[in-house]
């Protein structure tokens, strides 16, 4: 098991999807944890800090007490807000990076770690992607966390810091209903009986990593001062069809499809290689399979009431909306209940980041 007892540690984003997670395993592991983020953070036993990371009084009221390291997970995580306000999610992402790296470098804070995303590679077709590959973002967000990770390299260069920037693929997992990613969305359509629009022929390829081996992977990156780019991932793509097949075994829901237009822009298949992590001691503990029960437990399972599925208008449309390629690229759309009122959502949403924030 990774020790932390006594580290002091900051968890940005700490009150998200991905931050609670990895809040309770640090505190569990006897860390000191300080969260900042939008939202108080609902995990007892830590320290809670509201506000803007952009604001000196939040990172001052953040590291008043010292600290050790910085798990940096808030970010403005929607690809379609990005190219809609590219100045609003620079802010939110660069700057933010930014103010924290210098608060690193003025407190002697030694480790620092990044949630990134492979959206900083772009567009490789049916290629592997490695930490090797070139960075090509397609969006302003991709943009975005690119800046980030060269911002590490340059503070891990001049000042020593051990910056790791952990690329994660599509995360998913229990504490995720709310949010309108790719799984949570296809449960709230098994859940209401939605018809899941299918962009394209469905073959599409991601991968799908739990958020519990997502936590693992930065757990084990601080605890070896990892420095550099790591890809967090499943290393294990499916198609959008596989999905959809393994969640009606799972659900026992019939999770009807049907197929539209392919979106411009749609990525043929995000495969990852996760060789650098492994040599930290990485290794997916999670299976598919058992990844969607958690979520479809999480979610109410067979509660088929309407007051907690999340889904949008009483007609339970935009239930479904698979998206995640490495630009965000939707692998499949808005879904539609059964009969003349069910309008398709058609607007792909964010991929699965970690952070639960719309931003820092």
């Amino acid at each position: 098991m990774v020790r932390f007892s006594g580290e002091r540690v900051l968890v940005t984003g700490g009150a998200g999807f991905v931050g609670r997670r990895l809040v309770r395993a640090l505190r569990d592991r006897g860390a000191a944890v300080t969260v900042v983020d939008r939202s108080p953070s609902p995990e007892p036993d830590v320290t809670s800090v509201v506000g803007e990371l952009t604001d000196p009084a939040t990172l001052h009221a953040a590291s008043r007490d010292g600290l050790d390291g910085v798990f940096h997970l808030a970010a403005m995580t929607s690809v379609l807000k990005s190219i809609e306000d590219p100045a609003r999610v620079y802010e939110s992402n660069v700057a933010a990076t930014a103010a924290l790296l210098e608060l690193a470098r003025t407190g002697g804070i030694g480790r620092f770690l990044l949630a990134s995303t492979n959206a900083v590679v772009g567009d490789v077709g049916d290629a592997t992607i490695s930490e090797d590959s070139p960075m090509r973002p397609l969006t302003p967000y991709g943009a975005t966390k690119a800046a980030c990770e060269m911002l590490l390299s340059g503070y891990a260069g001049s000042y020593g810091l051990a910056a790791s920037a952990l690329r994660l693929t599509n995360v998913y997992g229990p504490g995720m209903s709310h949010k309108d990613s790719f799984v949570p969305r296809l449960m709230r359509a098994a859940r209401s009986g939605a018809v899941v629009q299918v962009y394209g022929d469905g073959t599409q390829r991601r991968d799908l990593v739990h958020v519990d081996d997502v936590v693992q992977g930065f757990l084990l990156a601080y605890e070896r001062r990892f420095s550099g780019t790591v890809i967090i991932g499943s290393g294990r793509s499916v198609s959008v069809l596989e999905l959809l097949e393994q969640t009606r075994q799972v659900t026992g829901r019939p999770l009807p499809a049907e197929h539209v237009p392919a979106k411009a822009g749609e990525m043929p298949a995000v495969v990852v290689e996760i060789s650098r992590a492994r040599a930290l001691g990485y290794e997916p503990t999670v299976a598919l399979e058992q990844g969607l029960k958690s979520v479809w437990s999480d979610l109410g399972g067979a509660d088929d009431s309407d007051d907690s599925d999340g889904t949008d208008g009483t007609d339970g449309t935009r239930a479904a909306d698979a998206t995640g390629g490495a630009d965000g690229s939707a692998a499949a759309g808005g879904a539609k209940a059964p009969g003349p009122r069910g309008e398709p959502a058609g607007t792909p949403g964010p991929r699965g980041e970690p952070a639960g924030t719309p931003g820092p």
